[in-house]
């Protein structure tokens, strides 16, 4: 068994799972990274940065594994969507609150490696990657001009806030006080249809849910939580570590991996 470096702190858990799972297949397989890296045409560097968490695999890459270790790649790259989507978001915050710790020319130059090792270890350049470095490119630069676009809008605004008199300073002052929110609660209306069981909320049988999720699928999964004894917490809609922990002890129950991600099969044991 290979001896692992901790991972960063700051990794989205959602992206630390998937690490995890790419550990263990590593390790169960026997491989080394060279093995590893002739084995699936990605380089022993990027697999470091990739097992390391210093860089998200791409999609091919993880089903590269999979098969190259003999597993079922569709739990792999349900796993890896999810991280992917807390990835983004993280390359997003980052970029609203200091576009200039994110250039265009990091983000080509990152990508251009991991084209030039994976060409090292297979001899030709794996199809799609400049298609990837230009999108994303794109999408950082439309990200750099929105949040520019932003701040000419406030400066504007402050400007002519200046302006008008005090009575009518007071009034734009009192409409544009944002309303208070309230976390939405959802009402469980459990009943048994087709051998199924359904809480009215949401119909789904396949929508992958992880750790930061919400929305009416969140709410329906934790009503077939309460309905199976395992509490969830509230009924809120949000996918928060109670329940996390609740999914988890189903999925035990179940007889199925135990990740605290929903996906077809916990649907299926949940609705059972």
């Amino acid at each position: 068994m290979s001896r692992w470096a901790v991972l960063p702190a700051e990794l989205d858990p959602r992206v630390r799972q998937l690490v995890v799972r790419l550990r263990r297949l590593k390790d169960h397989s026997g491989l080394s990274l060279r093995q590893l890296a002739a084995r699936t045409g990605y380089s022993p560097k990027s697999w470091e940065r990739y097992l390391g968490g210093r860089s998200l695999p791409p999609a091919e890459a993880v089903e590269a594994l999979a098969r190259a270790v003999g597993e079922d790649p569709t739990r792999l790259l349900a796993c890896h969507e999810v991280a992917a989507e807390a990835w983004g978001n993280r390359r997003a915050e980052a970029a609203a609150t200091g576009p200039e710790s994110l250039s265009s020319e990091a983000v080509e130059g990152t990508e251009a490696t991991e084209v030039t090792d994976a060409t090292a270890v297979t001899g030709a350049r794996p199809p799609g990657r400049s298609l990837r470095v230009t999108l994303m490119a794109g999408t950082l630069a439309l990200v750099l001009a929105v949040a520019t676009a932003v701040l000419l809008v406030v400066r504007l605004g402050g400007g002519e806030e200046e302006r008008p008199t005090a009575p009518l300073a007071a009034t734009a002052t009192s409409a544009s006080a944002p309303a208070p929110q309230s976390t939405p609660m959802y009402t469980c209306r459990i009943e048994r249809t087709d051998g199924r069981w359904y809480a009215g909320i949401s119909r789904t049988r396949g929508a992958i849910l992880a750790t930061g999720h919400a929305g009416p699928e969140v709410a329906e999964a934790q009503c077939l939580l309460r309905r199976a004894g395992l509490s969830p917490g509230g009924i809120d809609g949000i996918f928060g570590p109670v329940t996390e922990h609740a999914v988890k002890l189903a999925q035990k129950r179940a007889g199925l991996v135990v990740d605290g991600i929903i996906g077809p099969h916990t649907w299926k044991a949940l609705r059972r």
